[in-house]
């Protein structure tokens, strides 16, 4: 039987949780074997930006971070689980990525 990898990444962490435990509990009611969520390591993106806009004054600086949290699901790619999961109402700032594997 194929295999489907789900790769879920987004900002908010919340939003990625709510994604993934409406997919696992499709995976539950469906009957299929699965494994995750994993949790893949946050990519942190970290831009310093000059706080003095003419650079007169002291060279003093902020840091503004961005996390990009992911996680990865593996479940059988089973036709009725699949259908479901494309139903799923994922939000604008969540990114999904479905493959399938044999």
């Amino acid at each position: 039987m194929q295999r489907a990898r789900i790769r879920l990444s987004g900002v908010d962490v919340k939003k990625l949780d709510q994604v993934c435990k409406e997919i696992i509990e499709i995976a539950k009611r469906v009957g299929v074997n699965k494994s995750g969520p994993i949790p893949l390591p946050t990519k942190r993106i970290v831009v310093p930006v000059r706080k003095s806009p003419d650079g007169e004054g002291t060279a003093t600086w902020d840091k503004w971070e961005l996390r990009i949290h992911k996680r990865l699901i593996d479940m059988d790619a089973d036709e009725r689980a699949m259908r479901q999961i494309m139903r799923v109402n994922v939000p604008e700032d969540v990114n999904i990525e479905i493959e399938l594997k044999t």
